[in-house]
């Protein structure tokens, strides 16, 4: 076991890194806090908490209408656009909650784009008392589900490809009509997918702090923005923390035990794809109606507002540094990628020539950083750093040790690292554990050594899999606002942070040009992508 303890420590390092932010907030609940507790008790937390579980109710139910439906459609029928909407309808993605945000506000609010349109197709008239307001949490609602649906459709369209027509005839020939099989047959064998996808869409929405921000809405999220911000009471911010993990947790349980039942693998026998059926007349309109103004509310809408400021307000081009920013943007990206990917590939390998238990069930403990909100963990930095700074403080060379990860480039990143670890990590397994064992030992009698194995190897077999896992590692980091909102280096902005401090200072019209990058940044990367993703081998 000696030659083994290089890749346990290393393991254990990481699962502790990870494991940090969780321990802090559990500590610190235990912490003295200042006199806003009591008032906090007294009245806002109920409205935190109460407004947390309207929003996500809310939002489960309309993610899982707009995501299983939209599945439903592309996955069963042939009508107009359908090939390109099954790749289209993930490009909501590319809109953080906090842009459709900018885009419901600007849109309904008075003499705002809604007034302009009908002023200029109508005629002058007061039409403010005629365009609804779509604000607080309804706002909040809408915003978040049109951003987070492709999660839940994504994952079902998948499931949906997986079910054998095989499945489907037994049905027809019992005389279920296509009705009875959707809800007998087809919904219950995805059933995994549809709660695991609603999990993600969950803990997301639990974890927001820009969209319900925007909106004004008090939540667990905000509750402990203020709690650190407005009042300097980190040890609150932690109790409300913890509050919002118990939620978040509970949410990761439901969705780990929904994917001990999921199948990921395409059956090998017996199998008979999908026969689409081809739609006409009034269901094929409805089909195609449905999913366009999918598409067209969750990404044409807000792209066009963006657009639309960007093009009224060109004074705003000006005023902003773009170039410094896509810099900045891109230099968090590549090097969190780098980072990520690395330790990814490390890991991975130092499991599969130890293969020791031990080590398997550190590295499982290392991935559940994921669940950890953006706004908890960098609350988290603060208060661990800060409490390892007063201790330290008679030794002025780690008295300082708060500068080095708060307000700097290496604790971002470091942030980051814990955030997204679960996304590299399992990335990278799912591909390594297509490579037989036997391949290994192959190498070994023709006097390969471990480290050429891996180098010759194994990176071409997962050199695919490794640029699409740092896709979708840039494409989190460049919407990440929390987390490089709390933590970044003073005067260092992306296109989330410089979008987000216009539009909290009501500069809406200045909040585009950023907003508009960071789209086209995302929608680059999303359609890159999306063939893999949806790929019916994958």
């Amino acid at each position: 076991m000696a030659k083994y303890n290089f890749w346990f420590f290393s393991s254990f390092l990481i699962a502790l890194i990870v494991a940090l932010p969780v321990i802090t907030v559990f500590f610190s609940f235990f912490s003295e806090t200042s006199n806003y507790l009591t008032i906090l008790k007294n009245t806002f937390l109920f409205d935190y908490i109460n407004n947390s579980l309207i929003i996500l109710i809310f939002v489960l139910s309309i993610t899982f209408l707009l995501g299983v439906i939209s599945a439903y459609f592309i996955s069963f029928y042939e009508f107009p656009l359908c090939n390109f909407f099954s790749w289209a309808l993930i490009l909501a993605f590319a809109v953080p909650g906090y842009i459709f945000a900018f885009s419901i506000i600007a849109f309904f609010e008075n003499y705002g784009t809604a007034y302009s349109i009908l002023t200029n197709m109508f005629g002058e008239y007061n039409y403010n008392p005629h365009i609804p307001k779509l604000d607080g949490i309804l706002g909040s609602i809408i915003a978040i589900s049109f951003s987070l649906f492709p999660y839940v459709y994504v994952l079902t369209r998948s499931s949906f490809f997986y079910q054998s027509n095989n499945y489907i005839e037994v049905g027809q020939n019992l005389g279920l009509s296509e009705r009875e099989t959707l809800f007998k047959i087809i919904l219950p064998s995805a059933r995994p997918a549809i709660i695991a996808g609603l999990a993600l869409v969950a803990m997301e929405c639990l974890s927001d702090f820009g969209t319900v921000s925007i909106f004004s809405v008090s939540t667990l999220t905000t509750g402990i923005y203020n709690s650190w911000l407005s009042f300097d009471d980190l040890n609150l911010a932690n109790q409300i923390s913890f509050i919002l993990l118990l939620f978040v947790f509970l949410l990761l349980s439901i969705e780990i035990y929904s994917r001990k039942e999921a199948k990921y693998h395409q059956p090998s026998r017996g199998f008979k794809p999908i026969n689409k059926i081809k739609l006409s007349g009034k269901k094929s309109l409805l089909a195609f109606s449905f999913c366009f103004l999918l598409f067209f509310i969750s990404f044409i809408f807000p792209v066009s507002q963006m657009i639309y400021w960007t093009l009224k307000f060109p004074k705003y081009i000006q005023d902003i540094n773009i170039l410094k920013i896509n810099l900045n943007t891109m230099y968090l990206v590549g090097l969190a990628s780098i980072v990520l990917v690395f330790i990814s590939l490390f890991i991975n390998y130092g499991s599969r020539i130890s293969k020791s238990k031990i080590l398997n069930y550190l590295t499982n403990f290392s991935i559940s950083g994921y669940a950890i909100p953006g706004v908890i963990l960098a609350v988290a930095f603060i208060t661990l750093f800060s409490n390892f700074s007063e201790l330290m403080s008679e030794n002025t060379s780690l008295g300082n040790i708060k500068k080095l990860f708060i307000g700097s480039i290496f604790g971002l990143v470091l942030a980051y690292f814990i955030r997204f670890f679960s996304l590299s990590f399992n990335g990278i397994k799912s591909s390594y554990e297509k490579i037989n064992n036997s391949i290994d030992e192959s190498a070994y009698l023709l006097g390969y050594s471990k480290i050429k194995t891996f180098s010759s190897i194994h990176v071409p077999y997962l050199k695919n899999n490794i640029i699409l896992i740092i896709v979708l590692i840039s494409l989190e980091i460049i919407k990440e606002l929390p987390i490089t909102m709390i933590l970044r280096p003073f005067n260092f902005e992306t296109f989330a942070t410089q979008a987000y401090i216009y539009a909290s200072q009501d500069l809406l019209e200045a909040a585009a040009l950023p907003s508009l990058f960071l789209i086209s940044w995302a929608t680059i990367l999303i359609i890159f992508s999306s063939k893999y993703i949806l790929s019916q081998k994958n």
